[in-house]
C-alpha cells in the first residue's frame, strides 16, 4: 500500500512515523491495507507556476485564513492566488534596457520583431531584421529603412546591380534606395510645385520661385514672401539681409566726388587770396570788387554743399542740403546778375541826357543780391514748413538693397527752388549777352556771358538725368551737377582775371584800361 501526500522536506520524518505505528494501523481489520508488510509513501505532483498564474482566484488573497489553512509550525497560511498579485507588480529590465511588466490582466507587454524576407539567387529565403513594434501604454515603431533590401526589379532602383550572396551579406543594408511612389523627383528648397495638366496627381512640376520669395522644405506647393528687410539669396531657399546702399565716403564714385569737391573748394580759396592780395589793383576795382568777393564766397560754399550730399543721409542732412544748395546758388547766380547790371547802368548814365547817376550808389549790388534771393529764401521756407525732407528707405529702386535716400517731401517746392535758381540764370544770360559789345577792356560781360551758358547747358541736362537715374546714382548727378556748374562759374569770371594778374602784370594798370576803352571806341 501507498500512502500518498505533497512533498515537502520532512518526507524522512514521515516515513519514520508510519514505520514507527504501522503495527497500530495493522491490527486494525477494518483498514483494508493492513495485511501488507511494509508501508510506502508517494508524492503527488505540485502545482506548477502556471497554476498558480492561471487557476487560481485573486479573490483568495484577501480572505481571511482558517485554522485548517493555518500552518503552527511556521505561522504561515496557505494562498493559492497570492503569486498572481505579486506577479502584477512586477517590472524590471532585460537585456537591451527592454522592460518586463504586466498589466491588470496579467498580459507582459507586446513586443514584435520587424523582419525584412528577401531572396537570395540560389533561391534561398534570408530575413534581415528592420525594426520592431513595441506595444504598452503608448505604442512605439521603429524602421531602420537603411536595413532594407529592396528587390532589384523595382523600376527606379539600380537594375544594373549584379545581387550575390555575398554581396548581400556585406552590403546588404545598403543595397537598393527605397523605390518612389511618384512619377517625378521632390521639389528642392527653391522651388514650389506645379499641377501638370493630363497627368496623375502624383506627376507634377518643379517650377523656381521669384525673386524676393523662398521654400525651405520639399515639395513646398507655394513660396514664402521675404520681409521688407530681407530677399531671397540665388539659391531662393533663405531670407537674407538687404543690403543698405547709399552714396559714401568708400563708394569710388562719391571718393571721386569728394577729391573734386575739394579741389575746386582750394582752387576757389586761392583765388580769394590772389583778389584779396591785389585788391587795389585797376582789374579788380574795375569789376564791382564786392560783387566779387560776394561770388567767391558762394561759390566755396557751393562746392561745401557736396558734403551734405555725400555720406549715410541723416535727418539733419535731409533737411539742409537742398535748402542749402538752393539758397548758396541763389546767392552766387544773383551776384552774377548784379555785376552785369550794374556795368548796363554804368555805361547807360554815361550818355548825355541820362540821369541814371541816382541809381548806382554804393549798396545798389548789394540790395540786388537780397532782392534776387529773398525769392528762393521764401521758397525754402514754405517747403520746410509744409513738406520738409526726410530720410526713408527705398526697397522699390533695386530688389537686393534697400536705398537710404533723402525724400524730398515736397517734388513741386524741389523743382519751383531749381526753377527759381534756372530762371535768375537766364536773366544774367540775357543781360550779359545784351552787354557783352559794351566798351570793357577786360570784357567781362563775355566772360558772364559764357559762364550763364555753361551753367543753363548743365541744369537743362540735370533734369532728364535726374529723373532717369535711381538711388546713389540720382544723388551723384546732382552733385555733379552742382560742382559743374560752380566750376563754370569760377573759371569762365575769375581766371581769366588771375591770368593777367599773375602772368601779365603789364595789363593790370590804368592807363591800359583807359586805352582799351579808347579802342573799343
Amino acid at each position: 500500500m501507498t500512502f500518498v501526500t505533497t512533498y515537502t522536506g520532512d518526507k524522512n520524518a514521515i516515513t519514520g512515523v508510519l514505520q514507527k505505528h504501522w503495527n497500530i494501523l495493522k491490527s486494525d481489520k477494518a483498514l483494508p491495507f493492513t495485511q501488507m508488510s511494509t508501508p510506502r509513501l508517494g508524492f503527488r505532483r505540485s502545482r506548477s507556476l502556471r497554476d498558480f498564474l492561471i487557476k487560481t482566484d485573486p479573490m483568495d488573497c484577501y480572505r481571511q485564513s482558517t485554522w485548517l489553512e493555518t500552518n503552527k509550525k511556521t505561522g504561515v497560511f496557505r494562498c493559492l492566488g497570492c503569486l498572481n498579485n505579486y506577479m502584477k507588480k512586477v517590472h524590471f529590465k532585460i537585456t537591451g534596457e527592454e522592460e518586463m511588466h504586466f498589466d491588470d490582466k496579467g498580459n507582459p507587454p507586446g513586443k514584435f520583431d520587424i523582419l525584412n524576407i528577401y531572396m537570395l539567387p540560389n533561391k534561398t529565403m534570408k530575413t534581415v531584421p528592420v525594426g520592431f513594434f513595441y506595444h504598452d501604454d503608448t505604442d512605439h515603431l521603429y524602421i531602420d529603412d537603411k536595413a532594407i533590401i529592396w528587390s532589384p526589379y523595382f523600376s527606379q532602383c539600380k537594375p544594373e546591380l549584379k545581387v550575390t550572396v555575398s554581396y548581400l551579406e556585406q552590403h546588404g543594408s545598403y543595397l537598393l534606395h527605397a523605390p518612389r511612389s511618384v512619377c517625378t523627383e521632390s521639389c528642392f528648397p527653391g522651388f514650389r510645385k506645379v499641377i501638370l495638366k493630363e497627368q496623375k496627381k502624383c506627376c507634377y512640376g518643379c517650377v523656381p520661385c521669384p525673386e524676393g520669395e523662398i521654400t525651405v522644405t520639399f515639395d513646398m506647393e507655394n513660396c514664402m514672401r521675404c520681409s521688407q528687410d530681407q530677399w531671397s539669396n540665388p539659391r531662393r531657399d533663405e531670407c537674407v539681409p538687404r543690403q543698405i546702399e547709399f552714396l559714401s565716403y568708400h563708394d569710388p564714385l562719391g571718393l571721386v566726388l569728394v577729391v573734386l569737391a575739394a579741389s575746386l573748394s582750394a582752387v576757389t580759396v586761392f583765388v580769394i587770396g590772389i583778389f584779396i592780395k591785389h585788391k587795389d589793383s585797376p582789374i579788380i576795382k574795375a569789376n564791382n570788387q564786392n560783387l566779387s568777393f560776394i561770388l567767391l564766397i558762394t561759390l566755396i560754399l557751393s562746392f561745401y554743399c557736396p558734403f551734405l550730399f555725400i555720406g549715410k543721409p541723416t535727418k539733419m542732412s535731409c533737411l539742409l542740403r537742398q535748402v542749402a544748395f538752393g539758397n548758396v546758388f541763389t546767392a552766387a547766380i544773383s551776384s552774377v546778375l548784379a555785376k552785369t547790371v550794374i556795368v548796363v547802368l554804368a555805361f547807360n548814365a554815361t550818355k548825355p541826357g541820362r540821369n541814371m547817376k541816382n541809381f548806382l550808389g554804393k549798396n545798389v549790388s548789394i540790395y540786388l543780391v537780397l532782392m534776387c534771393s529773398c525769392g528762393e529764401v521764401l521758397i525754402s521756407a514754405v517747403w520746410l514748413i509744409y513738406s520738409p525732407p526726410f530720410q526713408e528707405y527705398n526697397t522699390e529702386v533695386e530688389v537686393s538693397k534697400i536705398i537710404l535716400q533723402c525724400n524730398e517731401g515736397s517734388v513741386v517746392a524741389f523743382y519751383f527752388g531749381i526753377g527759381y535758381i534756372g530762371l535768375l540764370a537766364f536773366l544774367s544770360f540775357v543781360v550779359a549777352f545784351l552787354a557783352r559789345k559794351l566798351p570793357d577792356t577786360y570784357n567781362e560781360a563775355q566772360n558772364i556771358t559764357f559762364s550763364m551758358l555753361v551753367f543753363c547747358s548743365v541744369w537743362v541736362t540735370f533734369i532728364p538725368a535726374y529723373l532717369s537715374t535711381k538711388g546713389k546714382y540720382m544723388v551723384a548727378v546732382e552733385v555733379f551737377a552742382i560742382l559743374a556748374s560752380g566750376a563754370g562759374l569760377l573759371f569762365c569770371i575769375f581766371i581769366p582775371k588771375c591770368y593777367i594778374i599773375l602772368i601779365r602784370p603789364e595789363l593790370n594798370v590804368k592807363v591800359s584800361i583807359v586805352l582799351g576803352r579808347q579802342r573799343n571806341k
